[in-house]
């Protein structure tokens, strides 16, 4: 989802081909092959099959935004706070939200280790409406569906947390135009068949 909120934002073109994990095309494996998603095949060859260097590759094309270009902090400090997001906040994700693929793994516990990095986003967020100044950066829309998703694995717990300037934060991004084109589903891609052009037109 999210090296697709940079697509979005820089009007970077591409042919989009909505894969189900159930049900890899050869093309997918091919291209990577370990089946992860998403993957870009450059033109001339080259394969990105990580997130943010999608969003890099991207951004560094055509950045209107500017969220390669954060208000506060720099690009070291955002890639920063982001690896901590991937490193050790979406191992507690993952345990919390699926605590029966893994062995040992008790829910509540990585939800209480979890919530350490969303107080210490809800403490940045209260100081500017976005995790780098007043707008949005690449950290915002690398961090922001993971911090959906663990939302989401129970809202109603959530709902009860003192972190307001997280709420709000993150309501607002999942409300943004951006968000809203790049969560758009489309049907499952098949051999043969064209790609989407996206962003769409």
């Amino acid at each position: 989802m999210r090296a697709r909120f940079a697509l979005v934002v820089s009007g970077q073109r591409c042919e989009l081909r909505e894969v189900l994990l159930r049900d890899k095309p050869p093309e997918l494996l091919a291209a990577s092959p370990k089946g992860t998603v998403p993957v870009l095949v450059d033109v001339d060859g080259t394969v990105i099959d990580q997130s943010l260097d999608i969003m890099r590759w991207t951004l560094l094309r055509r950045d209107p935004a500017r969220w390669m270009q954060p208000e506060r902090g720099s690009v070291d400090d955002m890639l920063a706070l982001i690896a901590a997001c991937d490193g050790d906040f979406k191992q507690q994700l993952d345990r919390y939200k699926y605590p029966n693929r893994f062995e040992g793994a008790d829910a509540a516990a990585h939800r209480l280790n979890g919530a350490h990095f969303l107080e210490d986003l809800n403490e940045r967020l209260a100081r500017t409406s976005h995790l780098f100044g007043n707008r949005p950066a690449l950290a915002d829309m690398a961090i922001a569906p993971f911090v959906r998703q663990f939302a989401q694995t129970d809202i109603g717990w959530f709902e009860l947390q003192p972190w307001p300037a997280l709420r709000a934060w993150l309501g607002a991004l999942v409300e943004s135009a951006v968000w809203v084109s790049a969560t758009h589903k489309y049907p499952a891609w098949k051999s043969g068949e064209a790609g989407v052009a996206f962003p769409p037109a």
